[in-house]
């Protein structure tokens, strides 16, 4: 069996990776697929890759080489055990030698034997506090992965969690922006709300707030919903803030 291929252009390959997609998300698909590429050429087969992400307050994120590769980790969501999970939760590589007569997370193994993936190998990544997530190969052939290819997949994902962690920071750094962006949007609906009110009652702009939070308790609706209910009310278009010009 050949070396997954480790050398020093690997970090490059995988920070272009990062460049490259749009979001957390689209890396993760390209990872897997760059993974299994990679270990596929080492073990001689046609390996898949899932990979799990889980982040703090935020779903589980689930990517894979292909579309089984994905189904199989959801599988396992679902069943809310089995290997990926193990190693994500122990930080310790988790092999499965052969899924039909492997005796831990048996239903979930049962399920994956029978789809043909007879060899599982699941690789924690350390990340930032918070986030915790693996690399999942499965192979058609029992005892697939040897300790050659676990110690090289283990040298692999120590690469790969740096490109990880540097999208996974990026992508909080871009929902922090979107959230600040919707928060300022929704802050502006509602100032213009309260001025509407102001004009029409006559009242001060405390007066007017008050108002708006007592039908938005009222009809158990955001404040920003009737903000922007009201605005509709008196303009008859949607209200559109200078952030979406």
């Amino acid at each position: 069996m050949d070396e997954i291929y480790v050398d020093v252009s690997l970090p490059e390959q995988l920070q272009d990776l990062v460049i490259d997609s749009d979001d957390v998300g689209g890396f993760l698909e390209d990872l897997a697929v760059f993974s299994a590429a990679s270990v596929s050429e080492a073990v001689g087969l046609n390996v898949l890759c899932g990979i799990t992400l889980n982040r703090r307050r935020r779903s589980v994120t689930v990517a894979g080489s292909s579309h089984e590769a994905r189904l199989i980790d959801e599988v396992q969501q679902d069943f809310g055990d089995g290997p990926c999970l193990t190693a994500m939760r122990t930080h310790k590589t988790v092999q499965v030698p052969d899924t039909a007569t492997e005796t831990r997370w048996t239903d979930y193994c049962t399920v994956i034997a029978e789809r043909g993936h007879l060899s599982a190998l699941c690789v924690p990544l350390e990340l930032d506090e918070g986030a915790t997530a693996a690399l999942n190969f499965f192979a058609p052939q029992a005892n697939a992965f040897d300790d050659a290819i676990v110690r090289n997949c283990e040298l692999y994902a120590s690469q790969a969690e740096r490109s990880l962690r540097l999208a996974v920071r990026i992508g909080a750094k871009q929902q922090h922006a979107e959230d600040l962006e919707q928060a300022m949007r929704s802050r502006t609906v509602i100032d213009l709300a309260c001025g509407i009110i102001m004009g029409q009652n006559r009242c001060s702009q405390d007066e007017a707030f008050k108002i708006l939070t007592k039908a938005s308790n009222g009809r158990n609706q955001k404040l920003s919903v009737i903000a922007e209910a009201l605005i509709r009310s008196v303009s008859s278009q949607e209200p559109v803030t200078h952030f979406e010009r």
